[in-house]
């Protein structure tokens, strides 16, 4: 399976968060399964660092190297997914969300996600 990882479920699970939910933790960590991290999430994640909303426990190469070494691969930000994003209705306004989604479905990814405006796209979303 290849999945998308949202920015929340990275954060979880980085964290050994009990939020995420033990069958996800199971497909991220399953070395079968393709696991995608966008760099929108990493974008995020360091605006929230920036304007203190959120803290890490390691700086963000650490956190890449530690991502790399189990696997993960990160996605860069390519035109077919602004093409896709350009077409993607407002069911959500959260602009890095907006990016994941519109990724998601120009790679074909199932999402892993615990937002539930992701509902309203066209995108296979990981059940729990």
């Amino acid at each position: 399976m290849r999945l998308l990882l949202d920015t929340h479920i990275l954060l979880w699970y980085l964290d050994n968060n009990p939020k995420l939910p033990e069958t996800w933790k199971r497909y991220i960590e399953d070395r079968h399964n393709s696991i995608a991290v966008s760099m929108a999430s990493l974008w995020e994640i360091t605006i929230k660092v920036s304007l203190g909303k959120l803290e890490l426990l390691d700086n963000l190469t650490t956190i890449e190297n530690i991502l790399r070494q189990q696997g993960f691969d990160f996605l860069p930000i390519r035109t077919p997914h602004l093409l896709h994003l350009l077409n993607l209705p407002f069911h959500h306004r959260d602009p890095f969300d907006r990016l994941i989604i519109a990724q998601a479905q120009a790679e074909q990814l199932t999402l892993v996600s615990d937002d539930g405006l992701f509902a309203a796209y066209s995108v296979p979303l990981l059940d729990r």
